[in-house]
């Protein structure tokens, strides 16, 4: 039997299609649990939600929602520099920088707001807000540090499995940022 040549030849599976969107969609049935939760008590304790929204600062997470834009870029960039594998690194590790950046700024966010979470005029906002900030923040965090190992060597499908899960929590920040900060 001849060989093949390579452009002809058909794409590999490597088997990792079926797992990444079980974890896709495993995400967003979380979330949209979490979000759901999230509502229904806020149709229960209107005044406290409203109250406990102005404890929160829109221009950090307006920044931060920017920082995530600018990581799926970078992400989206990695996945294409498939030709180019330094390029495709730094576009990684760019990646994850962001990542880790919009972490510091999560972080000191909460610093900020620590205060307000022990108030019971507001209800049980915070105790949600912390769930479901935290739950997306350690999403973020762990995806960063995966982003720099993957990195290190990166394969295509790796490359691919990791920023598609990137772009999911992003999408992820994008539904979560006015539903807990504006309205």
């Amino acid at each position: 039997m001849a060989d093949v040549p390579a452009s002809h030849a058909e794409p590999v599976d490597e088997g990792g299609d079926l797992l990444l969107w079980i974890l896709v969609w495993s995400e967003l049935v979380t979330f949209g649990i979490l979000f759901a939760a999230f509502l229904v008590v806020s149709l229960f304790q209107p005044a406290e939600f409203a109250a406990a929204k102005l404890q929160l600062s829109t221009r950090i997470a307006g920044f931060n929602t920017v920082v995530l834009l600018a990581s799926s870029w970078t992400a989206a960039l990695a996945v294409h520099a498939v030709s180019n594998r330094r390029l495709q690194q730094v576009y990684l590790a760019a990646t994850a920088v962001l990542g880790f950046g919009f972490v510091a700024v999560k972080l000191a966010e909460y610093a900020a707001e620590m205060p307000a979470a022990g108030d019971a005029a507001f209800g049980s906002f915070f105790e949600l807000y912390f769930l479901i900030t935290g739950f997306h923040l350690a999403h973020v965090a762990f995806l960063a540090l995966v982003l720099l190992l993957i990195a290190w060597k990166p394969r295509q499908s790796n490359v691919v499995m990791a920023t598609t899960i990137w772009h999911v929590v992003d999408l992820i920040w994008l539904v979560m940022f006015p539903l807990l900060y504006l309205g």
